[in-house]
């Protein structure tokens, strides 16, 4: 029997790399849209979408455009020069936020420690905390990054273990508790880093109300708001950043993923002129943060989620896939839950562990990831089409049964 590529290239990839990561046995060669290929022909439905990076889907036409167009022209300047794409990327990605400045770096865990950094120095110059005594409060079950600082306020064992010692100044507090915030408080607290929903976690949803209440704490104890949206921001809940369900603003917001269209990795902090002031010449930078390359594909992807307005499409689109779900009525499932296209179906302890089920979707054409142990957590690319919704449904009722 004729050896499939399919596993040559899972066999020389496991050789060669390390062994870090725990993927679904599958390749895939090629894409479009919410769809990919792996090298023998067969088909799959992207309902992962690379971790909310594809919201666009894969290879849009319109972003894919922009970038052979810059690459045409000019890819990399480094800061020491001006170029000519970043002041208006600039703009237009604090218009869509609602913000005055922006620092732009590459990957998401980058954004957030520039966010820590931001945070730190206001708090010694702004708000007075003697240097070196600066804290942060973060949650419990948090996902940020994978750095060494960030993987320090990690409550998650397996990210954690021997990789200290740890940075510190960072306070956990459970998620979704109001009263932990206040009661965490004091005179050196400078921020309070938080995701609107707990992506890693299973998709963790706060309270109605949680957002505006914990920016009414952080304004009356004058703690920085620090929300990290790179996974929930541009159009992945049902509005164009997922703090805007509640009518509030940080103070500072983390954005990353998406941003770079599924092309290349793009993110940025971004917050007030007042508080971004506090960054002066060499107190902080990025070789590639802000190179044109990036700023022409941000641009193009940011323009695509407005132009076809992709929160709308997902706000519509979440709700009738996670209608679907529920009409399955699974004995299986513990939990549905989900805002816009951001939904994770939590198993029971007697469905056992969830990769048997990612699994077995991927062998019927659907590419899920599990989350934990018994999560399984449904994101699809925002441009997926009603129809293509009601394919998922039939694949993972057929592996249910």
């Amino acid at each position: 029997m004729t050896a499939r590529k399919s596993d040559e290239y899972m066999k020389i990839e496991s050789t060669y790399g390390a062994h870090n990561y725990h993927p679904i046995p599958v390749v895939i060669s090629k894409a479009e849209g919410v769809w990919v290929w792996d090298p023998e022909g067969k088909k799959y439905l992207d309902m992962l979408s690379c971790y909310s990076a594809l919201n666009q889907g894969h290879r849009h036409p319109k972003i894919l455009k922009a970038a052979t167009e810059q690459m045409a022209t000019l890819t990399l300047t480094s800061r020491a020069f001006y170029n000519d794409r970043l002041g208006p990327f600039l703009k237009k990605l604090t218009d869509l936020a609602g913000m005055e400045m922006a620092l732009p770096m590459n990957t998401g865990a980058e954004a957030v420690e520039t966010g820590i950094k931001l945070a730190r120095r206001w708090g010694y110059q702004v708000k007075k905390v003697p240097e070196g005594e600066a804290e942060i409060i973060t949650c419990a079950n948090n996902f940020h990054g994978r750095t060494t600082t960030i993987i320090g306020f990690s409550t998650d064992e397996t990210a954690r273990e021997e990789f200290g010692p740890f940075t510190p100044g960072f306070k956990v507090i459970p998620y979704d508790d109001v009263e932990a915030l206040e009661a965490a408080i004091t005179p050196k607290t400078v921020a309070f880093l938080v995701e609107p929903i707990q992506g890693e976690a299973g998709v963790k949803v706060p309270s109605e109300g949680y957002l505006r209440k914990i920016r009414e704490i952080c304004t009356k104890h004058r703690v920085l708001l620090m929300l990290d949206e790179i996974q929930t921001g541009f159009c992945r809940t049902g509005r164009i950043f997922c703090f805007m369900h509640e009518g509030i603003k940080p103070d500072i917001l983390l954005v990353g993923k998406a941003l770079g269209g599924g092309l290349m990795p793009i993110s940025a902090v971004l917050s007030s002129k007042e508080i971004m002031s506090v960054f002066t010449p060499g107190s902080h930078g990025s070789t590639f943060g802000g190179n044109p390359l990036a700023c022409a594909i941000g641009t193009a992807a940011l323009d695509v989620l407005i132009d076809e307005q992709l929160d709308l499409k997902s706000a519509e689109l979440g709700a009738y896939f996670m209608k679907q779900l529920q009409d399955l009525n699974s004995p299986l499932f513990k939990e549905i839950r989900g805002k816009g296209l951001l939904i994770a179906v939590e198993l029971k302890p007697e469905a056992g562990q969830a990769r048997k089920y990612t699994e077995a979707l991927m062998r019927n054409g659907l590419l899920a990831k599990e989350t934990h142990e018994s999560t399984i957590r449904f994101a699809p690319p925002l441009v997926i089409k009603k129809h293509e919704i009601d394919e998922a449904i039939r694949i993972i009722a057929k592996v249910l049964r």
